[in-house]
């Protein structure tokens, strides 16, 4: 993902770089705080400015103050103030701000600097981590490797915060084995809409603890996250194949995530090639990268099926026969196939090297209109018929990668608040498009098709972090959660504080 996405975002986005991406909010005033409650807001310029964007550069929401809380006990005092004080005024709870459409944002309220509360404490044996909200992902790993454990799902970006993660799902390439980020909590302290600091787990306040998990803010922030652990391998053998036929690619992939620990491999997902995109060949040996961009100029896309199987012993019999199998049983093209092996730490951060060249060039913070999608498996060549073929392939030129993977229903627990298709399998696609402020337009344009064609085919897709304005469409995204969701907010946050930038409530 994070070398094909590079390519594309340097190639489209010098063209038409400007210095400012995102629409603005109205200007706000400045909210000031009792001296009795002796928090300090933050309202220099600087700070004003770094908590009215996110990582989708498509909005700036101005908000009227930043707090950096040294406890999570500030937290709850300003929220009980804001709850109950004379001036009341909503409240964002934001990480590493890596939201698309300002979720994270309050316009005249007080961001919540969450990074400012960050600690990791393993348990003595070594069974989970307790880890505060704000603590980034790539800590957590870093922390828990140096002691032999580690986290078992993960997201393909780390530079992000646990409470951000889990308040959505926490997606990635392990989940089939091990299910989402939030399927791999044991308990949390949340502070809700009232100021209250609860602890809860499925024994305890479960209504909160479940609400909580996906629950995209409304009811709490999660000020400690009780992580599972298991052992931390040192290496993984990461392979990528190539497939022209989609039915082969899906039908192994589903192969893959069918197998159990011992047989199978530990992450499994899939990408597009397009003939109008860039073609990231930098996976394969030199030899072999122009035959790789004349496979895509021939066959218009082509299929990348991304596996890798963790190890500690390379001669242990059964990583030997994970990777003979993988070799001789899958229907890639032949002689279309590359390994690297890498460090656990090394795979599971690759995307950082990404992170660090778009810096460089001051190109990662340009609008990401992202689009990401759960679709039921028994739709998903309708899908990429519809969409994949008959949408991105002919416009004129596409600017970001496709995911395409698998993964099980029966990894998730419907208790929870995130919402996913009825299907025992269902797809991750994610169309991770990077834009100007010249054609941001254009790409939410095809978003919106995409969606519309969707609808109008009865495609029954669920949305991943998204961001609808109209209530009849979060009706229709919780579905039958619908009640149970909106019943939790009027019991852990009757003021609708929490969270504006969700724009559900």
């Amino acid at each position: 993902m994070a070398n094909l996405r590079l390519m594309i975002t340097l190639i489209t986005v010098l063209v038409y770089l400007l210095p400012s991406f995102a629409k603005s909010s109205e200007s706000t005033k400045v909210i000031t705080l009792p001296k009795s409650l002796n928090l300090t807001l933050l309202t220099d310029p600087s700070t004003i400015s770094t908590a009215s964007h996110d990582y989708g550069n498509v909005t700036a929401v101005t908000p009227g103050g930043v707090l950096c809380p040294s406890s999570s006990a500030e937290i709850s005092r300003l929220l009980r103030y804001a709850a109950n004080g004379d001036t009341i005024f909503q409240v964002a709870a934001r990480g590493q701000g890596h939201s698309l459409n300002g979720q994270a944002s309050v316009s005249g309220g007080v961001v919540i600097n969450m990074t400012c509360l960050a600690d990791i404490t393993v348990s003595e044996d070594k069974e989970y981590a307790d880890v505060a909200g704000g603590t980034l992902w790539v800590d957590v790993l870093r922390e828990t490797a140096e002691q032999g454990v580690s986290p078992v799902s993960w997201t393909d970006y780390l530079h992000i915060s646990v409470g951000g993660t889990l308040s959505n799902a926490g997606i990635g390439g392990q989940m089939f084995r091990n299910g989402p980020q939030i399927s791999n909590v044991l308990e949390l302290d949340v502070i809700t809409g009232k100021g209250e600091t609860l602890a809860c787990s499925p024994q305890l306040n479960p209504e909160l603890f479940y609400g909580v998990l996906g629950g995209l803010g409304q009811f709490g922030i999660i000020s400690r996250a009780r992580i599972v652990l298991n052992h931390a391998p040192k290496r993984a053998k990461w392979f990528k194949m190539l497939y022209s036929d989609f039915t082969a690619f899906t039908k192994d992939q589903e192969s893959l995530i069918s197998m159990n620990n011992d047989t199978g491999v530990d992450y499994v997902e899939g990408q597009q090639l397009m003939s109008n995109g860039i073609v990231d060949t930098s996976f394969f040996p030199p030899s072999d990268q122009s035959k790789v961009a004349d496979l895509v100029k021939n066959h218009s896309i082509i299929y990348v099926l991304e596996v890798a199987k963790y190890y500690d012993d390379p001669t242990v019999p059964t990583t030997g026969q994970v990777i003979d199998k993988l070799t001789k049983t899958l229907s890639y093209l032949p002689g279309f196939i590359s390994m690297h092996d890498v460090p656990y730490f090394d795979f599971l951060n690759r995307v950082q090297a990404e992170e660090d060249k778009l810096r460089s060039l001051a190109l990662w913070e340009v609008p990401h209109p992202w689009l990401n999608l759960y679709v039921p498996k028994t739709q998903i060549l309708d899908f990429h018929n519809g969409v994949v073929k008959d949408i991105l392939l002919k416009q004129n030129s596409t600017s970001g990668v496709a995911l395409f993977y698998p993964t099980n229903r029966n990894k998730w627990d419907n208790r929870m608040s995130a919402m996913i298709p009825d299907e025992d399998v269902f797809y991750v696609v994610g169309l991770l498009q990077s834009a100007s402020s010249q054609n941001v337009q254009e790409v939410e344009s095809v978003n919106e098709a995409i969606i519309s064609f969707c609808k109008d085919s009865g495609i029954k897709i669920k949305q991943y972090l998204m961001h609808f304005t109209r209530k009849e469409d979060w009706v229709g995204h919780f579905g039958s959660k619908w009640g149970a969701f909106s019943k939790r907010k009027d019991l852990f946050d009757p003021k609708k504080l929490l969270s504006p930038g969700q724009d559900i409530f």
